[in-house]
């Protein structure tokens, strides 16, 4: 049998392994903001729960937004305990990003296409994100017609060709079902739920239009043990932010490379 000899590729991303990127003490989320387009963030939960295990975190900012019209100023508390979860997971892996909450379903609990493109637009243009997570998905019912989609899509794209890199929440009951904007896949990471040992390891397994999964559960909140996709994409929005924390001047698609490098580097079943 011939055996293969490493190529020049082999031998340098040889380099690039799971230990010497996540136990990298620089690897915090230092100088990286990080947008949750959700459900609102309760600051003050956040900030005592990490103050108090002696890793406080940056002033988390935001806004209130809707379909129309300017944001609203950021008051600190969320709609529901959904956004809170999702924000705690990334500052759980990633402890030193700058988090803005972009609030979409505001006192009403409800949320529009619109109100995703407004919020997406705002993260990129005046907070200047390199990450945004949206652990929130729109039903394919509610974008039959095609320009909702195509604007849509296009906040996707324009997020891309920015340098900003997006995650979104896989369908939880896909692929029975197609859920937006998840199904943009690329330019944007759509994320499934796995269930893994270390919160830091994840897998890339593509299945239709979803490529990763991440480790499934949270940490904080009611509904944050059971199974979601909700939390498996703040997970690695949270790797993204650390890597990111080593080298800011990365672009999606490198993030998506090293990704799927590291995975491949750690031998699938075992990653981290």
């Amino acid at each position: 049998m011939t055996e293969t000899l490493p190529t020049v590729f082999d031998e340098i991303f040889a380099l690039l392994t799971p230990e010497s990127i996540f136990r990298d003490a620089r690897a915090t989320g230092e100088g990286v903001a990080v947008a949750v387009i959700d459900s609102g963030v309760e600051r003050s939960v956040l900030e005592e729960k990490f103050r108090g295990a002696g890793t406080p975190i940056l002033t988390i900012e935001g806004a209130v937004f809707r379909p129309t019209g300017p944001a609203l100023p950021y008051t600190g508390h969320q709609s529901s305990p959904h956004g809170t979860t999702v924000a705690d997971i990334i500052l759980t892996l990633a402890p030193r990003v700058k988090l803005y909450s972009g609030d979409v379903f505001g006192p009403t609990g409800s949320c529009e296409v619109e109100t995703v493109i407004a919020a997406l637009r705002h993260a990129i243009d005046v907070w200047n994100v390199k990450v945004v997570n949206l652990s929130l998905g729109v039903p394919e019912h509610k974008l039959q017609q095609l320009p909702r989609r195509q604007q849509l899509q296009r906040a996707i794209e324009e997020a891309y060709f920015r340098d900003v890199l997006v995650f979104a929440a896989a369908h939880n009951e896909h692929p029975l079902t197609r859920s937006y904007p998840a199904a943009f896949a690329p330019p944007l990471i759509s994320v499934d739920k796995g269930l893994f040992d270390d919160p830091l390891r994840f897998a890339y397994k593509l299945r239709e239009q979803v490529e990763f999964q991440a480790h499934g559960k949270g940490y904080l909140g009611p509904l944050a043990r059971e199974p979601a996709t909700s939390w498996a994409t703040p997970h690695l929005a949270g790797i993204a932010a650390r890597i990111l924390s080593l080298k800011p001047d990365l672009k999606p698609f490198e993030i998506k490379t090293i990704l799927y490098w590291l995975f491949r580097s750690a031998d699938g079943a075992r990653v981290i």
